[in-house]
């Protein structure tokens, strides 16, 4: 393989996901432990996911414009390496405010490890390759969903919440060092893009001035409205089968490598399905799927059928997803990084949101409703951007 490769790179970068998507997801199965240790509710508990996801989300109006000036590359080295010492912080929390103050600080470095190889990935791969490559790429993310939610449900039942961030503190460590040795090595990552001339006041500037373009907006809205829908809901699916289905925390988590896997079916398979449904199509595929999922957890009286229903929800997600992620590697070419990162702002203030208001709504109904109004509304979602990339296609 040549030192120029993509291919190294991307896989590489498919790990950084793996890590980020892991610390993402880490608190969802901790949420009874958590209430059960500072004396409060799961609701309020969920102010840990919620601190991340706005940090996440805030930071991303920094990391863009400062990745298309250093190198996108670069920066994700710098912050997996920062990603320590909020995880660190995370580990050694003494309160419950301490523990969403270290994950403010953790989310506001973590986040810049997706979206910013996203952008890399729109800078060095092919448009016609790149939905393909994104979709192998986000395995990474998906497996990292999965031994997030997963082994942070066993070790939080055998050695207490704590245990999780230690060992996510290790592996930020290990994957700083894998990614440093490839910038090191690797020309093609050190590739800074067009908007790499720009001076920083420019680039912020320049971020700001996309959202003049309508097409701009259309993505925006729907990353804000799926993060909203989809992750407010996702974050209490543990929880739901927990208290549902009487599941221990661990079990509930490792159900939700569902989820996972149905993204990682996504994966394998998208080339040809999009080949055979367009973007159009796999979007509001996706939305269906995503509704029947989350209708079938509603349903269910035993962990086996709560398998089919997160592969379909997984698999929905990933293809509506995926399919915005490639319209914003390209919504605004000449400032990429920043135009993935407005995207990741969007996605995450959405998740935000979401979990807020399903808080919320859980401490004072339950989960159905939760997951009813999901279920409703994310197919609508999906067929007015189905709408919307038909006025698009016809109007270019």
């Amino acid at each position: 393989m040549s030192s120029a490769s993509p291919e190294r790179a991307v896989f590489l970068l498919a790990i950084g996901a793996f890590i980020s998507a892991a610390s993402t997801r880490a608190i969802d199965p901790m949420l009874p432990l958590l209430a059960q240790a500072f004396g409060t509710t799961p609701g309020a508990a969920a102010a840990a996911i919620t601190g991340f996801a706005v940090a996440y989300g805030l930071l991303q109006l920094v990391h863009g414009p400062i990745g298309d000036r250093i190198g996108k590359y670069r920066l994700i080295v710098i912050t997996c390496a920062l990603s320590t010492l909020g995880t660190l912080a995370c580990a050694l929390a003494p309160s419950l405010r301490a523990l969403v103050a270290a994950r403010f600080l953790s989310g506001a470095t973590v986040g810049a490890l997706i979206p910013l190889a996203m952008a890399w990935i729109g800078d060095a791969v092919p448009y016609e390759r790149r939905q393909s490559v994104l979709a192998r790429f986000l395995i990474g993310q998906m497996l990292g969903v999965s031994f997030g939610t997963t082994v942070s449900g066993l070790l939080g039942e055998h050695f207490g919440w704590r245990a999780m961030f230690y060992l996510l503190a290790g592996l930020y460590v290990l994957v700083t060092l894998l990614l440093w040795m490839e910038f090191r090595r690797n020309p093609i990552t050190r590739h800074k893009g067009n908007a790499a001339v720009l001076s920083m006041g420019e680039g912020f500037r320049g971020m700001f001035a996309l959202l003049a373009r309508p097409w701009v907006r259309v993505i925006l809205v729907t990353i804000f409205l799926e993060g909203v829908l989809f992750y407010g809901a996702l974050a209490f699916v543990t929880l739901h089968m927990h208290e549902r289905l009487g599941l221990g925390l661990g079990a509930s988590g490792a159900l939700v490598t569902a989820f996972a896997a149905g993204g990682m079916i996504y994966a394998f398979v998208s080339r040809r399905l999009v080949a055979r449904l367009g973007e159009r199509g796999l979007a509001l595929t996706g939305g269906v799927a995503i509704s029947i999922g989350y209708l079938g957890l509603l349903v269910i009286d035993s962990p086996l059928y709560a398998v089919p229903c997160l592969l379909s929800a997984g698999a929905g997600l990933y293809m509506l997803h995926n399919t915005l992620q490639v319209n914003a590697t390209q919504m605004a070419p000449d400032a990429r990084g920043a135009g993935v990162s407005l995207f990741a702002f969007f996605l995450f203030s959405g998740q935000s949101a979401g979990v807020w208001l399903a808080a919320m709504v859980v401490d004072a109904w339950g989960t159905v409703p939760l997951f009813l109004f999901a279920a409703v509304t994310l197919p609508m979602l999906a067929a007015e951007f189905r709408r919307r990339l038909g006025l698009r296609s016809r109007s270019t």
